[in-house]
């Protein structure tokens, strides 16, 4: 009997060396899970950081630009509102220039020309159209036409009525024009 108790005792000892080496397989097994997974997340979080970083800079040029476009169409808005102001200038001067006052007139002539100087240095370009220059609909706003006071001012430019201009590459006001018919 006591044969049969060592082997029992045996079996039980072998056992349980069996169970600690495979508990201790499972652990190490786990643990390179785990430093597999650490790497893994680590790898994770890099890439987050640089999408993050990436987000962020594509922010950055996003609003840098909004704000440039922004400072443009403030300024074309005043730009626009000033330009009756500049149409009224013209017709003052037009008038006094009839008038038998000098002085006045050149006191007003100053202020206009000032005032002229200010919104070229501001980028405002006066667009150039006379009598007899071809008629583009995209430069011009034909408001209407008449028959052509001669062949030649056929499709033409025959009066102007109001003066275009541009900001920059931008036409804030197209010139006003009335077009020769045949």
């Amino acid at each position: 009997m006591s044969e049969e108790v060592n082997k029992s005792e045996e079996e039980v000892v072998e056992e349980t060396v069996q169970e600690n080496q495979d508990t201790e397989a499972k652990k190490e097994a786990e643990e390179e899970k785990n430093e597999k997974s650490t790497e893994d997340l680590l790898q994770e979080e890099r890439d987050k950081f640089l999408r993050l970083f990436a987000e962020f800079e594509n922010y950055k040029k996003r609003t840098s630009k909004e704000r440039i476009d922004l400072f443009k169409t403030a300024s074309s808005e005043l730009m626009s509102a000033l330009l009756p102001v500049q149409d009224d200038f013209q017709r003052a001067l037009e008038q006094l220039k009839l008038s038998a006052d000098q002085e006045i007139l050149q006191g007003v002539e100053l202020i206009h020309n000032k005032f002229k100087e200010v919104l070229k240095a501001k980028g405002l370009v006066h667009i150039e159209v006379s009598a007899g220059d071809d008629f583009n609909a995209d430069i011009h706003e034909a408001i209407t036409q008449i028959p052509a006071p001669s062949p030649e001012l056929a499709g033409k430019i025959v009066d102007v009525v109001e003066q275009g201009y541009k900001l920059g590459e931008r036409i804030l006001r197209h010139p006003k024009v009335v077009v020769g018919k045949s």
